[in-house]
């Protein structure tokens, strides 16, 4: 059983029946009242991310997760298809489940999956991927102030916003949990 203190970012639980991770989390504890946890989760059977309050006295058990490695072959329609590093076995998760991550996966990714009853059930990336710029606006000439940016599209279909300076054809480096531009890679 978890107690309120142990739901830190990382720590998975479950939650009305389900697995959910811990993205972030705040304990606050006010005069005479009982502490609380502040908490933004991520269900990972659908991808959804939620905030939550807990109050000091509720206890959750823990979801026992598999990490497995794996690597991302290819997406059809709204199916994304793995194979596990250690056995070649393939299988599928749906968009869904995926959420916004699909946005940085593109062939052959090594990602981490994670399973619950020994089913897929989400994504793990890497925190830093490199993608190539298939399309942004040409910057100008003598446009120099330094924290001006433009948008982006990525090969995996995803668009952030990056300086100037880059064109089409640049590989970037992108933060995955922000959705970032790091530098070029």
């Amino acid at each position: 059983m978890l107690s309120l203190t142990d739901l830190r970012p990382g720590t998975t639980f479950i939650y009305n029946n389900e697995p959910h991770l811990v993205v972030s989390s705040e304990h606050s504890k006010q005069g005479r009242g009982g502490a609380i946890m502040r908490t933004r989760i991520q269900n990972l059977f659908t991808g959804a991310l939620f905030d939550r309050t807990f109050k000091g006295n509720e206890d959750f058990d823990e979801a026992e997760i598999e990490r497995k490695k794996a690597q991302y072959l290819y997406k059809e329609g709204s199916i994304f298809y793995f194979m596990d590093n250690a056995t070649y076995e393939q299988f599928t998760l749906t968009e869904t489940q995926i959420g916004e991550k699909k946005n940085y996966l593109k062939d052959g990714t090594a990602i981490e999956i994670l399973y619950f009853d020994n089913k897929p059930i989400n994504v793990n990336l890497p925190i830093k991927i490199d993608l190539k710029v298939t399309y942004t606006e040409p910057g100008f000439k003598g446009n120099t102030q330094s924290d001006t940016t433009k948008p982006a599209t990525l090969e995996s279909g995803a668009e952030v916003q990056v300086p100037l300076f880059v064109k089409i054809g640049d590989i970037i480096t992108v933060d995955t949990r922000y959705g970032t531009y790091i530098g070029r890679a």
